[in-house]
């Protein structure tokens, strides 16, 4: 009786909001980002490496964001007043993005519109990086409530329904982003780019008034009284402490140290005595401070340990940057008719990656995982970071896919301008396998990612715990905004036939592109299994 109790107890009033809310904001930013690129160059005139530079850019800025904003988050902001505010400055972006178009509708020059452009871009990438960590670590909160007061459940339902919990939190976020690639693709496509900023701006609205509106139901935690709830104090104390024992050992001479033996007896750096004149409640507290730089360094040893794995998923972040900016300028030379009049929105294909997300997770949850569980004995079936490598593998698969696609696509457009009338351009449906394989990809890396990043910080640093997960992205995105200007510097100066992002997509190489990010992923993937060998998780480290 007591198991079928554990598996009808779902999710919290409170987690089931923000995982609608988690939503809401990714169909907000998917109905912008998706088809940013495009907008650049179609509206503002860019070309096709300065577009994608710029998405990259302000992509990395806004997953790179709550690196410096996490440590604000987890020890001195409210997470409930975090959130509103960030939302409010989002919304501001939104609206300021919303009147670049209207402007630039009226306006023959650009230059008033893309001033506004990047302004209200910035706001955006300002208030989406403080808004996602802390609003994740914020339904953590919900979700460590529920277990914390359920005495009764095993401590293997508790995993499983943190993993429900990360599992349904991407299903929401995968939703929103669905209908934020499909629906507004073929708004502003077929509307215009006002209304099709516009809707993303009000959807934003709808965010704020209902997070809003959970007021009556969510857990406020409250940091202040836990001793432990500010780690980057405890970091920065901690090297403040190692500095200042640094300072007292280099002496210059006898009488220093002379000095420094008083000072010792005097006054104890540490006092772990526990004598008859001390009360319990004093050594309790010196116990806690005698832990203080322990803890401090134990905090910095942690990001460290973190930071090699964290390193090499970089390579994974720079494929799944290709979606919104390069797979769309190949859908958009490629035939893209449906019947006479119908034409496909090129961005609407990223929609392929969140379908297969959504169609797949139950069976990756009902099918995959069970029998996982029975091979290898383990209560979560794949670990961890093996399943962030197979996404990473499924990665590198679907960009070589793409290489061979692109590869194909040119022969045919050069064969077309030799003899017109000898074949069609190729279909814009050959680039799905390479878009179904990284949402595939993505089942096992991104939802491995947001749970290897929850489990190996403590409690205290979950908002940086998402952080890391987030930057992941961020840099990846400066990553691939770097190597796009330093191969097209590079290759640019053989000529504009030899540039591998010619604006021409005839003459433009990206099979070359591609080929580099498949040969660089593939070394990237064998470090990440060597270091995987090597790497001891939290919970086996606190097991010993």
């Amino acid at each position: 009786m007591m198991a079928e109790g554990e598996k009808r107890r779902g999710l919290s009033k409170s987690c089931a909001l923000l995982i609608v809310i988690a939503g809401i904001e990714r169909y907000a930013f998917k109905g912008v980002a998706s088809n940013l690129v495009t907008y650049l160059t179609d509206v503002v005139k860019m070309s096709n490496s300065r577009a994608a530079t710029t998405v990259n850019t302000w992509s990395g800025f806004t997953f790179m964001l709550p690196l410096f904003s996490a440590p604000f988050a987890d020890s001195y902001w409210d997470r409930f007043f975090t959130i509103l505010a960030s939302s409010s400055l989002y919304f501001v972006g939104l609206v300021g993005l919303t009147y670049t178009a209207f402007d630039g509708s009226r306006s023959t020059t650009k230059t008033i519109s893309l001033y506004f452009l990047y302004t209200s871009l910035s706001l955006i990438a300002l208030g989406l990086g403080v808004l996602n960590p802390s609003l994740q670590a914020f339904g953590a909160d919900q979700l460590d409530h529920d277990l914390d007061h359920d005495h009764e459940t095993s401590l293997e339902v508790k995993s499983n329904r943190k993993s429900h919990f990360f599992q349904w939190w991407y299903f929401g976020v995968c939703a929103g982003s669905l209908l934020g690639v499909t629906v507004m693709a073929y708004i502003q496509d077929t509307f215009g780019w006002v209304f099709g900023f516009a809707i993303p701006t009000a959807s934003m609205l709808l965010l704020i008034l209902l997070f809003l509106c959970g007021c009556v139901v969510y857990v406020y935690a409250d940091s202040g009284l836990d001793p432990k709830a500010k780690p980057f104090q405890r970091i920065l104390e901690y090297i403040k402490g190692a500095v200042w024992r640094r300072s007292k050992i280099t002496l210059v001479n006898n009488h220093d140290l002379n000095a420094m033996e008083l000072e010792l007896q005097e006054k104890p750096l540490c006092n772990c005595s526990n004598t008859a004149s001390t009360t319990t409640s004093k050594t309790l507290a010196n116990e806690k401070n005698c832990n203080h730089s322990f803890s401090g360094l134990e905090t910095v040893k942690l990001l460290l340990r973190l930071l090699p794995v964290w390193t090499m998923l970089l390579t994974f972040a720079v494929i799944f940057q290709q979606p919104a900016t390069f797979f769309t300028k190949q859908g958009m030379a490629m035939k893209r008719n449906i019947g006479p009049n119908f034409k496909i929105p090129p961005a609407t294909l990223q929609s392929t990656i969140t379908l297969s997300i959504i169609l797949l997770m139950p069976l990756y949850d009902k099918v995959l995982i069970p029998i996982a569980k029975k091979i290898t004995k383990n209560e979560k079936g794949i670990p961890v970071m093996e399943r962030m490598g197979i996404g990473m593998f499924l990665s590198i698969i679907a960009i070589v896919i793409a290489a061979l696609v692109e590869r194909k696509r040119l022969m045919i457009s050069k064969k077309m301008k030799t003899s017109p009338n000898s074949s069609d351009p190729l279909s814009i449906f050959w680039l799905l396998p390479q878009y179904i394989l990284l949402g595939v990809s993505d089942i096992f890396t991104v939802v491995g990612m947001q749970e290897f990043f929850y489990s190996e910080v403590p409690v205290s640093m979950r908002t940086m715990g998402f952080a890391l997960y987030t930057s992941v992205f961020g840099v990846g995105s400066f990553v691939s905004a770097a190597l796009i200007s330093v191969i097209e510097s590079c290759t640019k100066s053989r000529g504009e036939r030899q540039n591998w992002f010619a604006d021409d997509m005839s003459e433009a190489r990206l099979d070359n592109y591609y080929w580099l990010l498949a040969f660089t992923s593939a070394i990237s993937f064998l470090m990440y299994i060597v270091i995987c060998k090597h790497f001891k998780s939290s919970s086996s480290r606190d097991g010993q």
